[in-house]
C-alpha cells in the first residue's frame, strides 16, 4: 500500500514537471490580445514549424473591414523586412512564412488595418519561429514515452531512497536503462530528423537539450554504480533531484540555429520570458 502511494506521488510530480516544461520555453505559441474596430481578438502565434511546407499564419477575424500584412525576415540577420498581404478566406485572414532550412529561423509580426485605424501586432517584439524537418511518429512517440517513463522512475527511485525502501536501487537501474534508450539513442535520432545533426552537445556544441540529457545521464549512472555493492541512497536522491531540476529547464532554450552567413547549424538563444 505504501509503495502504491509513492507511485502516485511520483506520477503527480512527473506530470507537473512535464506540464511545466511543455508550457514554457521558446517553442510554445506566443499569446497576443489586440483590439481593432471595437472588437477584441486573441491570437496564438506559432514559434515552431515542422515539415517541408510553408508555415501558414491564420487569423480568425470575421470583420471584413479588417485587412492585414505579414512582415518577416531571416533571424538573426540584418535583412530588410519582406511584406506579404494577408488574403481573406471567409472569416479568416491568411499569409504564409516561406519554408527555411532545418534550424532556420524567421522573425515576424503583423499589421492589421481598417479605414480608420492601424494596429501593429508584435512589431516591437517580433515572434521568432524555428523550422525543422519532419520527425516520423515511429521515432518521436517512443522517444517521448521512454523519456517520460525514465522521469517517472527517477522520481520514484528518489522518493523510495528518502525512506530507504529496499527497491530504490532496482528502480534506479531501470531509470538508467530507460533514460539511455530514450535520451541517448532515440534523442539523437529525433535531432537528426529535425535538424540534420544527431548530436550538437558537448564536445561538438552547446545545445542545451543535448547537454542536459548528457549531464542527467552521467549523474544517474554514477548514482547507480555507487549503489551496486553498498546502499548509498543519498546519491540516488541527488540524481533524482538533478534530473527533476534539469527536466524543468525550458525545452530548446539554447537550441540548434541555422547560420545564414556560414550555412552551418550553430546554437542560438530565444528570449522566452515575454508572454
Amino acid at each position: 500500500m505504501k509503495t502504491r502511494l509513492y507511485w502516485i506521488l511520483a506520477l503527480v510530480i512527473t506530470l507537473a514537471a512535464a506540464y511545466y516544461q511543455r508550457t514554457t520555453g521558446p517553442t510554445r505559441p506566443k499569446k497576443v490580445i489586440i483590439n481593432i474596430n471595437n472588437t477584441t481578438y486573441k491570437f496564438k502565434f506559432v514559434r515552431t514549424h515542422g515539415g517541408t511546407d510553408d508555415c501558414e499564419i491564420i487569423l480568425n477575424i470575421p470583420d471584413t473591414e479588417v485587412n492585414g500584412k505579414l512582415f518577416y525576415k531571416r533571424f538573426p540577420t540584418n535583412d530588410e523586412w519582406t511584406v506579404a498581404d494577408m488574403i481573406r478566406d471567409g472569416e479568416t485572414l491568411k499569409a504564409s512564412l516561406p519554408q527555411q532550412p532545418p534550424a532556420g529561423k524567421l522573425a515576424y509580426y503583423l499589421k492589421l488595418e481598417t479605414r480608420n485605424e492601424t494596429v501593429d501586432v508584435s512589431s516591437g517584439d517580433p515572434v521568432i519561429i524555428r523550422f525543422k524537418g519532419d520527425v516520423p511518429a515511429i521515432v518521436m512517440v517512443p522517444h517521448i514515452l521512454l523519456m517520460f517513463i525514465a522521469m517517472l522512475l527517477s522520481t520514484l527511485a528518489g522518493l523510495l531512497a528518502i525512506v530507504k525502501h529496499q527497491r530504490y536501487r532496482f528502480y534506479g537501474i531501470l531509470t538508467v536503462i530507460f533514460f539511455f534508450t530514450g535520451g541517448l539513442i532515440l534523442g539523437p535520432v529525433v535531432q537528426y530528423y529535425a535538424f540534420g545533426e544527431a548530436w550538437t552537445g558537448i564536445p561538438f556544441g552547446w545545445d542545451l537539450t543535448d547537454n542536459k540529457t548528457l549531464i542527467s545521464f552521467i549523474v544517474w549512472l554514477v548514482a547507480v554504480i555507487l549503489n551496486l555493492k553498498k546502499k548509498r541512497p543519498a546519491f540516488v536522491i541527488l540524481a533524482a533531484v538533478v534530473l527533476l531540476v534539469i527536466y524543468s529547464i525550458p525545452h530548446s532554450l539554447f537550441g540548434s540555429e541555422f547560420d545564414y552567413t556560414s550555412g552551418e547549424i550553430t546554437q542560438g538563444f530565444i528570449n522566452f520570458l515575454v508572454y
